[in-house]
């Protein structure tokens, strides 16, 4: 089983940068592609970001392309998202997620809060 902790999350201006990281455990991450994901409040889960296994491929929402970037470090076992011009809207909690085939595992999330 992999055990997943998001961190990095945080209050900041509009216009402003975080750093978020997963941090993984349990199993290596280079066995799954991974992903992350928010949750506004009264809102659904929605997509932000994914990668491969290697991290040669990666895929953004719209809302996030060109702010956003996914990146891993397979040998660390972390996953990050490094986000850029950061908007209100942008304010949810984010959670990291491991995926390969049906199997799927989620962290329990870290807030981020934009201000305007």
């Amino acid at each position: 089983q992999v055990q997943l902790v998001e961190s990095g999350g945080g209050l900041v201006q509009a216009g402003g940068s975080l750093r978020l990281s997963c941090a993984a455990s349990g199993r290596s991450i280079s066995n799954y592609n991974m992903a992350w994901y928010r949750q506004a409040p009264g809102k659904e889960r929605e997509f932000v970001a994914a990668s491969s296994r290697s991290g040669g491929s990666t895929s953004y929402a719209d809302s996030v392309k060109g702010r956003f970037l996914i990146s891993r470090d397979n040998a660390k076992n972390t996953m990050f998202l490094q986000m850029n011009s950061l908007k209100p809207e942008d304010t949810a909690i984010y959670y990291c997620k491991v995926y390969s085939g049906g199997y799927d595992r989620w962290g329990q999330g870290t807030q981020v809060t934009v201000s305007s």
